[in-house]
């Protein structure tokens, strides 16, 4: 087995079809025919169905595209490593806008004082979206909240990830400032919001979940007034008074002025966290880089905790 084999295979399968892949693989279609075919005579297996629309991979050609993606990776990145004594390769991160908002600076920065060589690749998207890319190789690390407790071990096992407890932080009710009325604490229990207007995500979304098993717990439902799934659009309606939200203090890390316009309490029900997971691929799929990667954003991590420059978090790392 070859690794044009594995390029040509791929290419196949991303385009769905023998003709389109020869031809953005400059390849003449009977040649590249051939090849998927000895490809599978060696493999003893099919991995491709043929229709007169295209192709489309069988059960095991699902399973050796992910295999073939991840080689096809570790090769590029083994040719970069021989190229040059220092650690090089490409480490794909994936962080949630309110993470990206105070770890994502801090991690370009450590990772380019520490690995200068390495091409760090930053992807900003909700957690349920990073989820799905990690699962489809197109990450290698990815900051992912709220797993199931006890979850993380059958959670491995089951997608062949490694999962790292991360931090956990607290929830605040956030409200433009001219909305706030005469003696409104700085602390509140989830039983005070039963008449508050509020702007959430929506169910999909990791936090979401946490707030709906509270507002379950509490024994209300709650009032919403929008479903927003952007944090800039989120906070831009907050801002302007249009409902409060619940989110911690990272969703206004972004914004210079949030302690003049906007009032924060602190949600005291314990229950009530956001837990955050180092989650990625397994240790043995992970490249020189990506595992380097792994450590310098568990360091950032302890580091801004540690500063105070991430409020409202805890520290829950086992490494």
């Amino acid at each position: 087995m070859e690794l044009r084999q594995l390029r040509y295979f791929v290419r196949v399968v991303e385009l769905g079809s023998i003709s389109r892949a020869a031809l953005d693989l400059n390849l003449v279609q009977s040649a590249l025919s051939q090849q998927i075919t000895r490809l599978e005579g060696e493999l003893s297996t099919r991995l491709l169905q043929r229709s007169p629309q295209g192709v489309t991979p069988t059960e095991a050609g699902v399973a050796f595209f992910r295999e073939a993606q991840l080689t096809l990776r570790h090769a590029e990145q083994a040719m970069r490593a021989a190229q040059q004594a220092r650690l090089t390769g490409t480490v794909s991160v994936g962080l949630a806008p309110t993470t990206a908002a105070v770890l994502g600076l801090p991690l370009m920065q450590a990772m380019r004082e520490r690995y200068p060589d390495v091409r760090l690749h930053m992807v900003e998207s909700l957690s349920g979206h990073l989820s799905a890319m990690l699962n489809a190789r197109q990450l290698d690390l990815a900051v992912l909240f709220d797993l199931p407790t006890g979850a993380s071990q059958s959670v491995q096992a089951a997608r062949r990830w490694s999962v790292l407890p991360l931090i956990e932080e607290d929830i605040f009710l956030i409200m433009a400032r001219r909305a706030v009325k005469p003696g409104v604490p700085n602390t509140l229990r989830m039983a005070q919001l039963k008449d508050q207007p509020l702007i959430l995500p929506t169910g999909p979304h990791g936090l979401r979940s946490t707030l709906d098993a509270a507002f379950v717990r509490a024994k209300f439902t709650p009032m919403v007034a929008l479903e927003v799934d952007s944090l800039a659009m989120l906070m831009d309606a907050v801002q302007a008074g249009m409902g409060a939200t619940l989110q911690p203090w990272a969703a206004v890390a972004r914004q210079v002025d949030a302690e003049q316009s906007l009032h924060m309490a602190r949600i005291t029900d314990h229950q009530i966290k956001r837990s955050n997971w180092l989650c990625g691929l397994s240790d043995e799929e992970l490249s020189p880089a990506a595992l380097a990667a792994r450590v310098v954003l568990a360091d950032c991590v302890r580091s801004l905790v540690g500063s105070g420059a991430w409020k409202g978090a805890a520290l829950s790392l086992q490494a």
